[in-house]
């Protein structure tokens, strides 16, 4: 029996890279049923077996990590220099420089000798695919690997690998698209049509993710085939993340959300800013290059506590998210969509 068929709540906490996903709001979500989740992603592997100790401190539940498989580190370096003195009279806006842009695995090596040292529930992955051997001695240490998949054919290739489980992300999910590859090229899949598809086609349990707001979306992800729901614009205004202030008034908006590169050189969506129509025309395939470049600027826009210099990232229907504690959150969406299938 899979980690997913074992939860009170058919519930997943996205992980959120950069802040929002912390040890206790994992740790809550577990508690309450769900399954919470830590992001590694720009966490050393020393940060991040520290946050597993935070986290097996508040919690004796299941929980899972999530890993960033390293991409390509090859940039086009014209396109790179154009955007890079783009930037400069933004960071003069607020005082900052430009940040060296270059290439880093994420501590990828250190984050798998780590996780096949010290097991989690879950590792799940995004960005990519990983390696058999990876796959394999997470295996051996008692982990589930779950891979993002953003096509049939990612889903494929992810079954292939040796995944107990598929996380599907819908083109309506907030954050960094979890393809394989950064391209304009195919088809961008929302989540019923990708969950649909892959149903066909892999026979694995398939985690829904994107555009998920409420008990009723996560109805409906179930009736379509998915074993569970993952959400992460939900949980970004929970008591327990560590979501910056500016985002998460901005959460509660009404403004639109719209894919971009401006921010970190792959593709994710945010809610529209001054930063974001600025600066995404001509923004370069470069992760995390530009996320190095711009990491400097976006710091002191949140330092100034403005929400037009920093990356807003939220799923299309973040207007629904609600400020309460990750448990009543768990709690509510189970609910909700009991209520919306009993209906």
């Amino acid at each position: 029996m899979s980690v997913v068929d074992r939860l009170a709540h058919p519930i997943v906490q996205a992980p959120m890279a950069g802040g929002p996903s912390t040890p206790e709001l994992a740790a809550a979500v577990c508690d309450a049923g769900g399954l919470g989740f830590l992001a590694s992603g720009y966490r050393s592997a020393a940060q991040t077996r520290d946050a597993i100790g935070a986290v097996r401190e508040r919690t004796g539940r299941p929980f899972g990590v999530n890993v960033f498989v390293p991409g390509d580190p090859t940039v086009d370096q014209r396109e790179l220099s154009r955007f890079l003195e783009r930037l400069r009279p933004e960071a003069g806006r607020y005082g900052a420089s430009v940040g060296a842009a270059r290439f880093d695995d994420d501590d990828w090596q250190a984050k798998l000798e780590l996780l096949s040292a010290d097991a989690v529930a879950v590792v799940s992955f995004t960005f990519g695919c990983p390696p058999a051997d990876a796959v394999g001695s997470l295996h051996d240490a008692g982990s589930e690997v779950w891979v993002t998949a953003t096509t049939p054919d990612e889903a494929r290739l992810a079954a292939e690998a040796g995944a107990d489980a598929i996380v599907l992300q819908g083109v309506e999910a907030g954050g960094h698209r979890g393809a394989f590859l950064d391209g304009d090229e195919g088809e961008a899949f929302g989540i019923l049509a990708l969950l649909r598809l892959a149903a066909r086609d892999v026979d694995l349990p398939l985690v829904a993710a994107g555009g998920i707001p409420d008990g009723a979306g996560v109805a409906a992800v179930l009736v379509a085939g998915a074993a569970a729901a993952q959400l992460g614009t939900a949980f970004m205004c929970a008591n327990e993340a560590g979501t910056d202030p500016a985002q998460r008034r901005a959460l509660q908006s009404e403004r639109p959300t719209r894919l971009t590169r401006a921010f970190s050189g792959r593709q994710a969506r945010g809610i529209v800013n001054r930063f974001m129509d600025e600066l995404s025309d001509g923004a370069p395939f470069a992760y995390p290059h530009v996320h190095y470049a711009t990491a400097p600027l976006r710091a002191a826009a949140r330092e100034r506590d403005d929400p037009d210099g920093f990356n807003l990232w939220a799923g299309q229907a973040h207007r629904l998210c609600r400020d309460e504690p990750a448990g009543e959150i768990v709690r509510r969406l189970a609910s909700e969509a009991q209520e919306a299938l009993r209906r």
